[in-house]
């Protein structure tokens, strides 16, 4: 992942709620950056993080790092698993900063929309400027019931962001 700018990530933060019990999860192969500027707004707010590791050296980093953070866990996790679910969880918020390959992402898709809460949303960070790539991910993300996809194009230097809402009462 390239350098993100603490600012602007703090100012899309501001998408979230200030409710209590907020679960939000990630997707991520690098970027201890961004990992650090979520668990301490997660910290702040009393929010669970939960940071699903795709690249084992990325996984080693963090779980060190987040060992004694109770509001932080680290997992292990391969993109081919069957389902996403872990210990009966649903996020409100996904955000997706691991390159999902284009082979992969209907299922990823598929498999996400079972772990987020009707009405939650998915927030998947895609290279500046391709708009083939962002296309694509609306269409899929559309196709599996997700809602209202807006991207953010001018805010992060090296990203777009992707944002869509699980349909509410859907599968």
């Amino acid at each position: 992942m390239e350098k993100i700018e603490k600012t602007k990530l703090e100012q899309l933060l501001g998408i979230i709620p200030d409710h209590p019990m907020i679960h939000i999860a990630h997707f991520a192969d690098s970027g201890l950056e961004m990992t650090e500027i979520l668990s301490h707004f997660c910290e702040q707010k009393g929010y669970d993080y939960q940071i699903n590791c795709t690249n084992t050296v990325f996984y080693e980093k963090v779980a060190e790092q987040y060992r004694h953070t109770p509001y932080v866990k680290t997992v292990k996790f391969t993109l081919e698993r069957p389902k996403y679910m872990m210990q009966g969880k649903f996020y409100d918020f996904l955000f997706v900063t691991a390159v999902i390959e284009e082979g992969q992402r209907d299922a990823f898709i598929r498999k996400c929309h079972m772990v987020i809460k009707n009405s939650g949303n998915i927030i998947v960070f895609l290279p500046k400027g391709e708009d083939a790539v962002r296309y694509t991910w609306i269409q899929l993300l559309e196709t599996h019931y997700y809602v209202a996809s807006s991207t953010i194009n001018n805010l992060f230097e090296h990203y777009d962001v992707l944002i869509s809402k699980k349909m509410h009462g859907w599968k």
